[in-house]
């Protein structure tokens, strides 16, 4: 048995692990008998840690030559890559200096395109495969399920809409594509509405539709069960659509009708012809909708309204009025009538413009026959007249225009144009000529035409093109009148211009008061007229259109209707820009205005020469220092035989003046015209002559003639004349006078002493308007204060 060493082999220390091992397994003496067993029980743990041991170390061998092998191949690596690296470099001089690449790159172009021809036709397979299986989808679901079918529909219809949002980056790429499902998407659409109709066509032939149908008799189950089947295909085109959208049922039920329409109004009938458009054709299209407007909206009202509830064609006549959606559905049929009518008054302006009034018509009572406002429940439905102005209305315009400057031309040559209507209205109202009156009329009739028309760039143009355009002409007919008034009346005019005998007759006598009686009544009637239609609803709306319009745009150039600015302003008003109220036809008012002005201007000179003329022998008279006779009472004297064609003239122009003038402009133009005459006679005879107090009486007689011939025509006209009536008055003051009275030395004394003393004696006498100096003048006049 081998000895046992207790200490450790290469340290020959005690081993503390072994000391405690043995201490543990001989504890006593009896242990020892075990030794034997101890020691074969060491042996085999020996054993196995060298086992271990020698494993451990030939792992840790493995390990060492392997890490060598790594390192030694990571080495090798290395130097494999600088030498690929400087292989590179090599290469990439050469290749730098060669065109090996280039041509590479132009050999592989072909291949490269080719593939992506494949893959590009390979997509392209795919999606045609997609569209195909949700066409097929969708036509499998009809008729019996819409609703299921628009599923289908509806990625198509998306699908399409992506590819053509997509081709706009794509510099319009695969247009072939996008065209394509395009096509395929609107047919599908097209053939599942046809599935729809050839259902309802089906259950309308069934019931012999409309021959054997009451229209106050009710739909059965299966033709409302097909009504809203089609009606659930149509709902999200509806919903997704600005524009106007007929109902695809209501379409089918119609076709009879647009039938019948077509044979009674658009072939070889009687009822056919242009001219029988409004007698015969709108009557009859009215007519067959009333009769059956009752019977669409009992059966299917509910039914409409129930579909659209709570979506926004809930509030649209067209989807939820059965009647409405009635007239959409026949409505294409009358506009094909309309386009052909319109065609054939491209060549007949005369018809187009009776055709066009006959539209509006039609429109109108669409409009309040059924209450049909189209999709445009605020502003309403613009009619079949906007759709043909749209296209047609600078023709409609000129043939307008044509007919009215045509009619206006006619009315001022007839030969009562120029004449005064004195029965156009009462008593004390100013009279226009029978040419005004009805070049207002005419006016009137254009407003009509154009009255109905809703877009606001073709009312403007009516109001300018043609209204304003007759006002303007009408208005240099009077302003050549004025014009030629004042050459004949004018000396240096007429001999510079030579005016016939004829002309000269003509205003003899009252001529000229006519004449311009004439000019100032028509100006006053135009301008009354225009004042008047400015506060009418139509006028007063496109005023404030107008308005509005040239705020918010910026080209002056073009304001409306292809017109500038500055062309709008100067035909309508200069407040057109402000926040002025304002009237559109302000600038017409303003000139007609002026003409009125002038001939009121004339009239007063026109009477002042009459006037001055008649006069001129009573001026002349220089009989006012006699001293014989009775004068004591003015009253008891005879008028002067002088004055007595100046009384005629002047009863004449009072009495010719009267009917044709308004009071208010009678009275103005005689105020000023008597004053003029007061002015004469005070200058010429009040302050100029001498007076004894028989001649001063005398003249007291003669103004009292005049006065009393002023009053019996104007009530208390003479009022104007004031100033040398008071003058009369203290001219006339007696030598001597009873008890209280003032006599002529009494107030001379007073007036000649100072101003204060004057003005007290004059107010003693009640005169009012003479101040101290004429006073004083007046008195030097009496021949007794000259002595």
């Amino acid at each position: 048995m081998a000895s046992l060493s207790l200490t450790r082999a290469h340290s020959m220390e005690p081993d503390i692990r072994l000391e405690d091992y043995l201490d543990d397994k001989l504890q006593s003496t009896a242990d020892l008998d075990n030794l034997e067993t101890l020691l074969a029980s060491v042996e085999v743990q020996r054993s196995q840690l060298q086992a271990q041991l020698d494993d451990a170390t030939q792992e840790l061998e493995e390990v060492r030559r392997s890490a060598e092998d790594r390192q030694g191949g990571i080495a090798r690596q290395i130097d494999e890559f600088q030498k690929l690296q400087e292989s590179i470099d090599v290469r990439l001089q050469i290749i730098a200096a060669s065109d090996a690449p280039d041509e590479a790159i132009r050999r592989l172009e072909g291949p490269m395109k080719q593939l992506h021809r494949v893959e590009l036709a390979y997509n392209y397979v795919s999606m045609l495969q997609d569209v195909e299986s949700m066409r097929s989808e969708a036509r499998s679901h009809l008729p019996a399920s819409p609703k299921a079918a628009l599923q289908p529909y509806t990625r198509l219809k998306q699908l399409s809409a992506r590819l053509r949002e997509l081709q706009g980056p794509a510099d319009e790429a695969a247009s072939h594509l996008v065209n394509y499902v395009e096509h395929i998407t609107e047919s599908l659409w097209d053939e599942m509405k046809k599935t729809m109709s050839e259902e309802m066509e089906a259950v309308l032939k069934k019931r012999n539709w409309p021959q054997d149908v009451d229209p106050n008799a009710e739909m059965d189950a299966e033709w409302l069960e097909c009504f809203e089947k089609s009606i659930d295909l149509q709902i999200p085109e509806i919903l997704y659509s600005d524009a106007l959208v007929s109902l695809l049922p209501i379409d089918v039920m119609v076709k009879p009708f647009v039938q019948w329409f077509k044979f009674q109004f658009m072939g070889d009938t009687p009822t056919s012809t242009p001219q029988a458009f409004g007698t015969f054709c709108v009557p009859g299209f009215v007519q067959l909708a009333e009769k059956w407007e009752d019977f669409f909206r009992e059966n299917l009202g509910h039914l409409l309204r129930t579909r659209f509830e709570g979506t926004k064609a809930q509030d649209i006549s067209v989807y939820v009025d059965p009647a409405c959606a009635l007239i959409t559905s026949l409505l294409p049929v009358m506009r094909q009538k309309v386009d052909s009518l319109v065609q054939y008054g491209l060549g007949n302006p005369q018809y187009l413009s009776s055709l066009m009034d006959q539209i509006m018509m039609f429109d109108d009572t669409i409009r309040t026959t059924f209450d049909y406002h189209g999709v445009d429940s605020e502003n309403g439905w613009p009619g079949l007249a906007s759709e043909v102005l749209d296209k047609h209305f600078r023709e409609w315009l000129q043939a307008e225009k044509d007919f009215a400057l045509e009619r206006f031309h006619t009315i001022l040559n007839s030969p009562d144009a120029r004449n005064i209507d004195y029965d156009y209205s009462g008593a004390g109202k100013m009279k226009p000529t029978y040419g005004a009156v009805r070049v207002t009329d005419l006016l009137k009739s254009v407003t009509t035409q154009y009255q109905r028309v809703r877009r606001l760039p073709h009312q403007v143009r009516f109001l300018i093109d043609i209204q304003q355009e007759i006002l303007d002409q009408y208005h240099s007919r009077l302003l050549d009148s004025l014009q030629a008034y004042s050459t004949l009346t004018s000396t240096s005019a007429r001999l510079l211009q030579g005016v016939s005998n004829e002309q000269l007759a003509a205003l003899e006598g009252t001529g000229a008061f006519e004449t311009l009686c004439k000019v100032l009544g028509s100006a006053d009637h135009i301008v009354n007229t225009l004042k008047a239609w400015g506060n009418e609803d139509f006028f007063m709306i496109l005023w404030e259109s107008l308005k509005t319009r040239v705020k918010q745009v910026d080209d002056e150039t073009n304001v409306v209707g292809g017109m500038s600015y500055d062309h709008v302003k100067d035909s309508t008003s200069s407040e057109i820009d402000s926040d002025g109220s304002g009237s559109i036809f302000d600038e017409t008012i303003n000139v007609y205005s002026k003409r009125k002005e002038s001939a009121q201007s004339l009239l007063v000179n026109a009477l002042a020469d009459s006037h001055h003329t008649a006069i001129r022998p009573y001026l002349s008279k220089s009989q006012w220092s006699i001293v014989t006779g009775d004068s004591t009472d003015p009253s008891q004297l005879s008028i002067t035989a002088e004055l007595d064609e100046f009384l005629r003239i002047l009863k004449r122009n009072l009495t010719f003046l009267a009917p044709a003038l308004s009071t208010t402009v009678y009275r103005k133009v005689w105020r000023d015209a008597l004053d003029r005459l007061q002015e004469e006679l005070w200058s010429n005879i009040l302050i100029r002559q001498s007076f004894t107090t028989l001649g001063a009486n005398q003249f007291v007689r003669d103004l009292q003639a005049i006065f009393g011939l002023i009053d019996r025509h104007i009530p208390d006209g003479s009022i104007a004349m004031t100033q040398l009536q008071e003058g009369a008055q203290l001219l006339s003051l007696p030598l001597e006078t009873g008890e209280g009275g003032i006599t002529l030395q009494q107030a001379s004394d007073c007036i000649f002493t100072d101003n204060n003393e004057a003005r007290k004696v004059l107010e003693e006498l009640g005169i009012e308007t003479l101040e101290p100096a004429n006073a004083r003048r007046i008195l030097q006049c009496r021949v007794e204060n000259s002595v």
